[in-house]
């Protein structure tokens, strides 16, 4: 992966907040970059082409294939009423379960913090509606923040080096999960984290209790003239 062929964003993302190296990187093929046009930006799909689906910091972050998390986005956006407004992709995912969707209409939409049954939406409709999709792609990868999708245990204390120190480095179909599940009952404390089969987890997650559905607070604050 080298430097040249970076865009700015991207190598904002990768150099400066420290997502690179990649690792476990799958080719994307041109069939499946096809499949996805007209779906997704044509930017997401520039970077599959030249990156594929990779982790990043050290498996903290990942970027997957839309087409092997459909179960998980069927699971968790099930009875929410999403589904009825437009198709929704899973783009990328964190090692603790956050899970980042593309609604075709309204861009990176909704975020699924799968560990305390959470989603939170964000409506990217007009941007959408002006052409600035592969605009938004690119503020998404540079917007990552690794402190901001670490999970924190029960005193706020970051787990990912922990828990890869203790638990080996992520495959790509694993993620770390507590079990109990946080939603059973159980503690965020680095003695109840598991590698766990990623998918099969996150569809697990989304049957054990009914997501919450925050706010959207850049909408409200639409909404109460805070801010344009």
């Amino acid at each position: 992966m080298s430097v040249e062929e970076m865009d700015e964003d991207f190598k904002y993302f990768f150099h400066d907040k420290g997502f690179g190296p990649a690792i476990h990187t799958e080719p994307v093929s041109a069939s499946e970059i096809k499949n996805y046009s007209g779906k997704l930006p044509d930017q997401l799909l520039r970077y599959w082409d030249l990156y594929g689906w990779s982790g990043y910091a050290e498996g903290m972050f990942w970027t997957v294939n839309p087409a092997h998390y459909e179960p998980v986005v069927q699971a968790w956006l099930a009875g929410t009423g999403f589904l009825d407004e437009e198709d929704h992709h899973a783009i990328a995912r964190g090692a603790f379960g956050e899970i980042y969707l593309w609604g075709e209409k309204s861009g990176q939409n909704l975020t699924i913090s799968a560990p305390q049954s959470m989603i939170f939406p964000r409506d990217q409709r007009e941007k959408i509606k002006a052409g600035k999709g592969d605009f938004l792609v690119r503020m998404f990868f540079s917007n990552r923040d690794k402190k901001k999708i670490d999970e924190k245990d029960f005193l706020e204390q970051p787990l990912f080096d922990r828990a890869a120190e203790k638990l080996g480095p992520l495959a790509p179909d694993e993620m770390y999960g507590f079990q109990p599940a946080l939603a059973l009952g159980g503690q965020a404390d680095l003695k109840f984290l598991h590698k766990v089969k990623a998918i099969e987890h996150l569809v697990l997650l989304a049957q054990l209790h009914p997501p919450r559905i925050m706010t959207d607070i850049v909408a409200l604050a639409k909404e109460k003239g805070l801010m344009k």
